[in-house]
């Protein structure tokens, strides 16, 4: 028993080492793991569409309209969430400062019985805050700048990484492939095209997900008459790619959003709206989803994504239920392979199989 527990010991060691080194390498070059990471989850999406497409043209044409025509589709809807901010701006704007008196007259009221003084007292305190560091905030917004030349750059790079991995993806892989020793080459294309199966289930279903949980939001959002209802719409759809946590943050905004404007009521209802889309999310999205690629105990998902924010802030938050996921895949890929080996199954022929399967 004693052995056993050994054995299994060094193993967590090294997948704890492996996966802190990736995190380390992730926080440290985090420009380039970004865009790769985007460009993975771009081919992901895009590379069904290209192949569609290439059956009938050729497939630079089709890599390039599937690319141009899903760019054009985000900036479409950027621009309408814009018109839609721009649209309500003024009503927006009277009715957050309606509903922020009707907040102060809330808190003054029982069972809160707040000091009118006090909020006069905080509204004071912020604007001589913002008085004093005036520079700061002008500095930020100047650095801001550069980062937005980073994340420009981060975004080309995932373009231009997405494109040949949509067009010759599998090339770039047997090329690869090609340069290990022989006796390791087919275990590599097992465990490849494994994590590649489970990235590409998990990234699609994700989004699945998070469009789904986007339109119940705005669905609801509309029907209570909260302004803003699209962007905070578009908000859930982001933030539902940090599993268990996102989610409920972007529909915290929602409530705080519908307290301004709507009140109290309202703003509850759209509290019970986040127990109950976490529990559509949770109970029935997830476990029908998800089945495409791999199926985590909730325990795993939250420890992996706060590990992941420890270790790499936000890009770490949304980069560790995949990393988990695929390691986890080609650690039950790899056993089941040396199952078969070992009771007389050849291994060429599964490598065989799956790279079948991943070229179809």
């Amino acid at each position: 028993m004693l052995r056993t527990a050994a054995a299994y010991a060094w193993r967590i060691l090294v997948v704890g080492a492996v996966v802190y080194a990736v995190f380390s390498a992730l926080g440290r070059f985090h420009e380039i793991a970004v865009a790769v990471f985007l460009g993975l989850v771009v081919t992901a999406m895009l590379r069904p569409v290209a192949d569609v497409l290439a059956r009938v043209m050729p497939r630079p044409l089709a890599v390039a309209l599937a690319l141009v025509g899903s760019i054009v589709l985000f900036l479409g809807v950027l621009s309408l969430v814009g018109e839609a901010v721009a649209g309500e701006r003024e009503g927006l704007e009277r009715q957050f400062s309606e509903g922020l008196a009707r907040i102060e007259r809330w808190l003054e009221e029982p069972p809160f019985r707040l000091d009118p003084g006090a909020l006069s007292d905080l509204q004071k305190r912020i604007r001589q805050f913002l008085s004093s560091h005036q520079s700061t905030l002008i500095s930020t917004a100047l650095s801001g700048v550069g980062r937005l030349v980073e994340v420009l750059t981060v975004f080309v790079l995932a373009l231009f990484c997405s494109v040949f991995f949509i067009h010759s993806g599998d090339r770039q892989w047997d090329w690869l492939r090609e340069q290990l020793p022989v006796t390791a080459r087919d275990r590599v294309e097992i465990a490849g095209r494994a994590a590649w199966r489970t990235f590409t289930g998990y990234t699609r279903g994700i989004v699945l997900v998070a469009a789904t949980n986007a339109l119940l939001v705005g669905l609801a959002l509309f029907v209570l008459r909260v302004p803003l209802a699209l962007p905070l719409m578009l908000l859930e759809f982001f933030a539902a790619f940090v599993p268990l946590i996102g989610s409920p943050i972007a529909l915290g905004v929602a409530a705080v959003v519908a307290l301004a404007s709507k009140g109290p009521i309202v703003a509850a209802v759209v509290i019970a709206l986040i127990v109950v889309i976490g529990q559509i999310e949770g109970h029935l999205l997830h476990p029908i989803v998800m089945s495409w690629a791999v199926r985590l105990h909730p325990v795993v998902v939250a420890l992996s994504v706060i590990g992941g924010a420890i270790a790499a802030g936000v890009l770490g938050a949304v980069v560790a239920v995949p990393l988990v996921s695929v390691v986890w895949s080609v650690h039950q890929t790899l056993r089941r392979e040396r199952v078969s080996t070992r009771s007389g199954t050849p291994g060429a022929g599964a490598a065989t199989e799956i790279r079948a399967t991943g070229r179809r």
